[in-house]
Order: structure tokens, then sequence, then C-alpha cells
């Protein structure tokens, strides 16, 4: 569909800085664990608080900067031979609290929180004649929020999510193939505040082989029945949103999203040449998605006026995806002067809805090479990307144009402090300083990627 609104044009094409989009991050990790010929135990926390801002949208109505928080606690655990018919039993518990305000014009605006509970219990089975595998439970619960600060207008109203899940693989062998079988089971429950609860139940399922055909060929085929059920924005969502800088709708209406996927591969390893292509083909029934409507509302909801935003709706039809994945290694070198690898690589993926159109914001075909050298404690690398223009770009969506991305980088590691190391580093992106504009970005139109920059630090760890 061709682009004719202005509201849906490239409005900002900066040269130079690109206003609002500085940021600053504070972030600290601990952990402790216990470790012995059981196995081991520990646990971690982690602390990030980030404030960036939002590029502008041209119409020069307001700057928004987002002020973010998240604590996580995990403890993990695994024990070797805990019962008489178990191998290995693994378990996870995490606990995230998770805040953003979002500021515009110095004012709050939108506060989203959400605090989730995760639990994963995962048992290794002694081999049953030729059977190797594993069982388990998952179990997650939180507690989301949205809302306008100022008038206490509900963005999403606040919902507790439970969803719990029991799965299983088994795989076995047969002479030079390798056969795998899982599936899973999930129970998904919202309760928001002010709607009738709804529950979910996706039923998910897997087989795969891998064929080694001689020392250096490998196939493997997958087939997969993946479902999941919608989530508590694509139901709910009524309100305007900074980060995507639209008006978002949900639907009550969506149901679970059913997919159906064919995955074939091929791989190939010698001394000379390393390769690997993959194809796709997925059949995607009600496939969840957002897509501008043509639509423009206020901040508020109500018909546009003077400052218009974009509506994206939540809707779901049944897609269908396809593509594939390729990488060729090739060592060209490999003496007294080092190592040096020529890599080859490229991807793909077409997306299109059954009844007719393209599924929105997907990315373009990509290729290109990579020069790795490496010799002794210093590397390098030195990467070309081709992104092809994006013409399938969906309803009310602009295209995007081709680009060639070129960065380098270089490293050398040195031995600090006993067991600590030291690794001093160095990168240059986006060298040939293209307009790039990303094609799966909601704010392409407004916001290129970065133009020509480079960046030297050092990383210690111990």
């Amino acid at each position: 569909m061709a682009i004719t609104d202005p509201e849906l044009a490239v409005i900002d094409n900066p040269k130079g800085y690109l206003n609002n989009t500085g940021a600053e991050a504070i972030s600290g990790s601990a952990g402790l664990s216990w470790i012995d010929d059981f196995g081991f135990a520990g646990a971690s926390i982690n602390t990030l608080n980030n404030q960036y801002g939002i590029a502008p949208d041209g119409t020069g109505q307001e700057m928004v900067k987002i002020a973010m928080r998240q604590n996580k606690y995990d403890f993990k655990s695994e024990w070797s031979n805990p019962l008489a018919f178990a191998k290995l039993l693994r378990t996870r518990l995490g606990y995230t609290d998770y805040q953003h305000t979002e500021i515009a014009n110095g004012q709050p605006g939108a506060f989203f929180t959400n605090k989730s509970y995760e639990g994963r219990l995962e048992l290794n089975h002694h081999d049953i004649g030729p059977l190797k595998g594993a069982i388990g439970l998952q179990a997650q619960s939180s507690d989301f929020n949205a809302i306008e600060k100022l008038s206490g207008a509900q963005i999403v109203p606040r919902s507790d999510t439970y969803s719990y899940g029991i799965f299983a693989l088994e795989g076995f062998d047969v002479g030079a193939v390798n056969y795998q079988f899982g599936s899973r089971v999930e129970q998904t429950s919202i309760h928001p505040d002010g709607v009738q609860s709804l529950s979910y139940t996706p039923v998910s399922a897997s087989a795969s082989s891998v064929w080694k055909l001689d020392t250096y060929n490998a196939i493997n085929l997958a087939i997969t029945r993946s479902a999941r059920a919608p989530n508590v924005q694509e139901l709910l969502a009524n309100g305007y949103h900074d980060a995507t800088r639209s008006f978002e709708k949900g639907s009550l209406n969506l149901t679970p999203e059913t997919s159906y996927n064919l995955d074939l591969g091929y791989r190939f390893k010698s001394d000379w040449l390393r390769a690997e292509f993959d194809l796709f083909h997925n059949w995607a029934s009600d496939y969840i998605y957002q897509a501008r409507s043509g639509e423009f509302l206020d901040e508020e909801g109500h018909a546009c006026s003077s400052t218009c935003k974009p509506v994206l709706q939540s809707s779901q039809q049944d897609a269908v995806f396809k593509g594939f994945e390729s990488k060729l290694i090739i060592p060209m070198l490999e003496n007294h002067y080092g190592l040096l690898d020529l890599t080859l690589f490229s991807d793909y993926t077409r997306g299109e809805f059954v009844k007719g159109g393209d599924v929105p914001r997907m990315p373009p075909l990509r290729y290109g090479l990579q020069l790795d050298y490496s010799q002794h404690k210093f590397s390098s690398y030195m990467r070309l990307t081709r992104g092809d223009e994006q013409t399938h770009s969906g309803p009310f969506e602009t295209s995007t144009a081709g680009y060639y991305l070129l960065n380098l980088g270089l490293s050398y590691q040195l031995k600090a402090y006993q067991d600590s190391k030291l690794l001093l580093f160095a990168k240059a992106n986006n060298l040939l300083n293209e307009n790039i504009r990303n094609a799966t970005s909601y704010l392409r139109n407004f916001a290129p990627e970065a133009g020509r920059g480079g960046e030297i630090g050092f990383r210690l760890s111990y």
C-alpha cells in the first residue's frame, strides 16, 4: 500500500546529532555459589537503572525520556543423581521487579510496572533402553500495570497472569540418525481489573532428526507445532505509548496463536571449509501482530487534532513465513603469521498473510562477508553487510532503502593478576556513514540507525 499521508512520511532526516537520544545506565551484579561433588547451588542479584531519550518525531511537540529501573533475583541449582531414577535435577527460581516512566517535557506520563516470579524444575532421567531425555515443570506469575500518571487513566488495566506448564523431551539413536521428540502443555489465565478473566491452553509438540551422512556431512530436519497465548498488552492496551510514538489498541477477541514449522538444514565441516544452510517454512494460524490501522488520534484518544498519533491495532490472521539462513567459513591462512578466516553469510525472511498483504516490520534480505584475524592474544574483524531495500513493508508503512554497513573491531587480551584477565578493545561502526532505516523499527521514519562512530574500552574478568 503506497503511503501518501505526510504523517507517515520520513519527517526527520538529520545529519550529525539526533536530538534527545542520549543514554545513561548504571548496572551491577553480585552472586555466590556453593560447588561440591553433588553439583552446585547459587544465588545472584542484578540491578539496572537506565535513562534514555526517545528520538523526536518531527512535530516539535514534546521531548520524551524513559526512566527505567529493574531488579532481578535468581537462584539456580544442579544436583547429580538425586534419586534412583534421576541422573540430574536442575532448579531455577527468579523474581523480577521492573518499572519505567515515560517523561514528556519534564512531566511524568505513562508508568509501566511488572513484577514477575518464575520457577522451573527439570529432571534428566537415567537412560531407559535407548531413550535419553528429561521431564519438567515451569510456573510463572506476573502483576502488570500501565497507567497515565497525571490523569490516572489506565493504558493497560492492572492484570495478574498465571501460567503453568509441563514438558518432556526424549531422544534416541538409530544407526547414524539421532531422533528427538518433545511436547509441552501450558495453562495460562489472565485476571484483569474490571474485565472478565481469560483462560488459554496452548499445546506444543516437536519432532526432529539429525542424520550424520559421513565424517563431513550432516542433515537435520525438524517439524514443530508451537502455540502461545496472547499477552496482556495485545489483549487490553488502550492508550498512547511514547516508546512507539503511537496510540496502541488491544483486542479481547484474540485467540491463541498456533504455528506449524518445517526446518531443513545441511552442515559440512572439514579442515578447508565449514558450511551451514537452513531453510524454513512456517504456517501460522491466527498470527498475532500489531499494524497501523490508518487512523489517527491524539494522546487522549480523541479524533485527530493538531497533534496526531497513528493507531497501532492488535489483530490476528493466518500468515506464512519462509526464508533461509546460510554461512560459509573459509580458512584463508593458518601459520606462524596468525589465523585468517573468511565468512560469507546471508539471511532472508518473507512474511505474507494468507488472504493477501505483507506482515509488517519484517527485515529485508541481508548478505555480506566478514574477515577474522587472530594471532596469540590479538584478534580483529572486518564485517561488511548489505541490506536490501524492504518494499514489503506492510499496511500504512513506509518502505526502507538498501544500505551498506561496515564495522571494524580489534582486541588484545592481557593477564592482569593471577587468574584475572584484562581485555582491551576498540570498535568502529558504520564507517561508510550510511543513512540506515531499520525495517523492523516503529521509529524508523524519524530515527535512523547511528552513523559513523567508534568506541574504546576494557573488560576485566576474574
